[in-house]
């Protein structure tokens, strides 16, 4: 479907809004079918049209920013997500406000790329400091819960974690599961997701002496 829409509209004008629109949603359907390097390259020609005819469209652009980092990431190419994902951030906390959702979301992002790459105490740092500016979301909002998903796993995997991290990784994990127990459900993937970081979480804690 995607390919049919991209070829309904391909022969309007290269500025043409809704031509765009046709290869944004190619682009879309290439990710979510994990042909990421063919949907790379639709998004980055999607990007750069915008640019060139939408340039204050800020939204527009920060979208398919937030796209092309994401594809660069399913590549393998994190360095270059890590860098596109300061800049979405950086532009996020400028447009919104830093304790606006799409900030806190791109911030989490940003956390995901400095983890991937093993910079456990810089994420670390970001997922505090995005915990702390998404307390007026409310402690059940989606993305303040990745946050605290997400430090416990860098937390886990931090080769240099004591006693004491492990510890708190179970104490966010535990509060976690029964958040997402109560709004999500036992068997939603997310729950389940977390039910295994915390049991990776006292196998850490037993690893370090403690039962």
């Amino acid at each position: 479907l995607g390919w049919a829409c991209w070829k309904t509209y391909l022969g309007r004008p290269e500025a043409d809004g809704t031509r765009c629109m046709g290869m944004g949603i190619l682009g879309s359907a290439l990710s979510q079918s994990a042909q990421s390097e063919e949907a790379l390259k639709v998004v980055e020609a999607n990007l750069a049209l915008t640019r060139r005819y939408w340039p204050n469209d800020e939204e527009g652009i920060l979208i398919l920013q937030v796209n092309a980092a994401n594809c660069y990431s399913m590549c393998g190419r994190e360095d270059e997500a890590l860098q596109l994902r300061r800049n979405t951030h950086a532009k996020d906390r400028a447009l919104y406000g830093a304790k606006h959702e799409n900030a806190i979301q791109s911030g989490n992002c940003l956390a995901e790329s400095l983890h991937t790459l093993r910079r456990y105490a810089e994420a670390k740092e970001l997922l505090r400091k995005m915990l702390r500016l998404s307390q007026p979301l409310g402690p059940d909002h989606d993305q303040r819960l990745r946050a605290r998903e997400q430090l416990s796993r860098v937390i886990l995997e931090d080769p240099d974690a004591s006693r004491a991290d492990a510890r708190e990784a179970v104490t966010i994990l535990e509060d976690t599961i029964q958040r997402r127990r109560r709004v999500f459900g036992r068997r939603h993937p997310q729950t389940l997701q977390c039910e295994k970081a915390l049991a990776d979480a006292h196998d850490l804690l037993a690893r370090l002496g403690e039962t």
